[in-house]
């Protein structure tokens, strides 16, 4: 029987897979999968929220005019060159539907977020990944891989899932080699976890460049994911371009709400930071006692790498099974091409004491 056909190609895209949310059989779940903030919104979000439910019937500010205020004001940026979107997800395909297409190519690092190359596909671009130097982006593989057919670049800096990041010499250094005509996307997802001086979100580098943009969203730090909030810093002419081509009510009301009031919340924002700074380490180190490798991470997550030969037993996957049997979940890294890895992300004190010790069992069935 004929029926529609949907744009070439479309068929083969692998639909991404989020992390798993649920588990049957226990009171309880400590979910760590997904990196979200260990502490959920703060209190004045979730205020801000139910003070405003009444008027969630009405149609957003399309512009998110006061939200864009605000983090022009907190970032030190102009307002103008600020975007917000459904998350930096939705900023990322319309990066991809504006700017590349059939016979174009979307250049991004081998361990980098999984929408880079799903929603290049979307738009008919040959996707390419360069390889990475210990986990790490490596400015000269991206270079080495640029060809006159590259119209976009990602790079998460730092990285998800790697917990890795390039200093801003090496952003810099990029940037001084990379041709003029490439746009190169700065995704700082992560950056609010970042305590390193040789680090930079990226901002800088949009105010003195035409071909540069940073990414940033509110599902993490923030406790938002499921508000779907994110925004974009990036030059007057990008700024027009998706102005164009986004949703007129793109951002929800509630998502508009709750980044007004996290934007604000600089008290919780610390204590974010200085919580993750902690439990970080401690996870970083309790894990590395176990005899397993766990690179150095700047972000809300660590990634544990597990033998590449242990004759079956202990490898990723059965870890994970055995974290389930005890109510835990962590997340896979065979999509991100790290099979014998899983990421764990910080959750409260006590979800990773017991995470760790049940890693601790498992190590020694």
């Amino acid at each position: 029987m004929a029926s529609p056909h949907p744009i070439a190609g479309l068929q083969n895209i692998a639909p991404y897979i989020g992390g798993e949310s649920e588990l049957t059989g226990f009171d309880r779940v400590i979910k760590l999968a997904s990196n979200e903030g260990a502490f959920g919104p703060s209190k004045k979000t979730l205020e801000a929220l139910s003070s405003s439910a009444h008027d969630f019937f009405r149609y957003p500010d399309g512009d998110c005019n006061e939200l864009r205020e605000l983090l022009a004001g907190k970032n030190n940026l102009p307002k103008d060159n600020i975007i917000c979107g459904a998350g930096s997800d939705e900023l990322i395909s319309l990066l991809c539907r504006s700017y590349a297409g059939a016979g174009d190519e979307v250049l991004y690092s081998a361990h980098g977020f999984a929408m880079y190359p799903i929603y290049g596909r979307t738009v008919r671009a040959t996707v390419v990944a360069a390889p990475e130097n210990d986990i790490t982006v490596d400015v000269d593989q991206l270079l080495g891989r640029v060809t006159n057919k590259t119209k976009l670049l990602f790079i998460a800096n730092p990285n998800n899932p790697t917990g890795t990041y390039i200093p801003k010499s090496e952003v810099q250094r990029l940037i001084d080699l990379l041709p003029k005509t490439v746009l190169l996307v700065l995704d700082a997802a992560y950056s609010e976890f970042v305590d390193r001086k040789d680090y930079s979100d990226g901002a800088e580098f949009v105010t003195t460049n035409e071909n540069v943009i940073m990414l940033k969203t509110f599902s993490k730090i923030y406790g938002m994911a499921g508000l779907r909030l994110g925004w974009m810093y990036a030059p007057d002419s990008v700024i027009d371009i998706i102005n164009r081509m986004r949703s007129p009510f793109n951002v929800a009301y509630s998502a508009i709400v709750a980044g007004i009031a996290a934007t604000k919340d600089n008290k919780f924002l610390k204590l974010s930071q200085e919580h993750n700074k902690k439990w970080l380490k401690w996870t970083r180190n309790s894990i590395r006692t176990l005899g397993l490798e766990v690179p150095d991470s700047v972000c809300n997550f660590v990634l544990v790498r597990f033998p590449q030969d242990s004759g079956g037993k202990l490898t990723a996957e059965s870890a994970d099974n055995f974290l389930k049997t005890k109510g835990i979940i962590v997340r896979r890294m065979g999509g991100y091409g790290l099979p014998n890895a899983l990421r764990i992300s910080i959750g409260t004190g006590e979800e990773m004491e017991i995470t760790v010790n049940s890693l601790k069992e498992f190590m020694s069935l």
